[in-house]
């Protein structure tokens, strides 16, 4: 699996574009996340024919800020067939089509929307409220030949996403975490909460400011690992 950032920041990060990355999963393209800078990311970067299939972790705007124009612009520029956007619950989907019909009109026209539970070897995993109060948030497993990927998205308690990683057949994980260096935001995962999870798997920190990191810090930032960013 090979694993592309577009960008690692957060909300307010714009020098390091909202966290984004386009996994090749089974011969497939998956735009894990779509925000605000994602789309001009795609052009720029001369990506945006790959994206076959999107995945969302939450509704919020620096994670689905772009999604409506990457639909536009697969029809209306590229007439390429519809993305795939693969949705882990159906009142997610209807959340969904709440953002998207005042600006597409009919989401069915330009997008393919399939549960994921059709998708062999993608799980979801249900972070509902750990991110924001009251909202649905999910974080995404990928098995693929014995190698293992997760995307926590943004999640202020790990523990949801390793205490189910622990318990899945033992194979080889690059966890791609959310990292926030401030203590007080509970919304995201305080650095020192990734510690105890160094020792049984490979993690990278993304959504943050990575000038901000601690000389303290142990937990790889993806931004400075060229191999993963696009």
């Amino acid at each position: 699996m090979q694993t592309k950032f577009l960008g690692t920041g957060g909300a307010f990060d714009v020098d390091y574009l909202n966290s984004a990355a386009l996994l090749r999963f089974r011969e497939k393209n998956i735009l894990i996340d779509c925000g605000f800078t994602v789309f001009p990311a795609l052009v720029h970067k001369n990506l945006i024919t790959k994206v076959g299939h999107i995945m969302l972790t939450h509704l919020h705007n620096d994670h689905i800020g772009s999604l409506p124009t990457l639909l536009l612009y697969k029809s209306i520029i590229e007439k390429a067939p519809r993305p795939v956007i693969l949705y882990p619950s159906e009142p997610f989907k209807q959340q969904l089509f709440s953002i998207l019909e005042p600006q597409v009109k009919d989401p069915d026209k330009y997008a393919e929307f399939v549960p994921l539970e059709q998708f062999t070897g993608i799980n979801a995993i249900d972070t509902f409220g750990q991110h924001s109060e009251g909202m649905q948030t999910y974080a995404f497993v990928f098995d693929e030949g014995g190698n293992r990927i997760a995307y926590s998205g943004d999640l202020g308690k790990p523990e949801t996403l390793f205490d189910r990683l622990d318990k899945m057949n033992p194979l080889r994980t690059c966890v791609f975490h959310e990292i926030t260096f401030n203590a007080e935001n509970t919304g995201h995962t305080f650095y020192k909460k990734l510690l105890p999870y160094l020792t049984n798997y490979e993690v990278f920190g993304y959504h943050c400011d990575p000038t901000q990191n601690p000389l303290d810090n142990p937990v790889r930032l993806v931004f400075y690992e060229p191999d993963f960013m696009a």
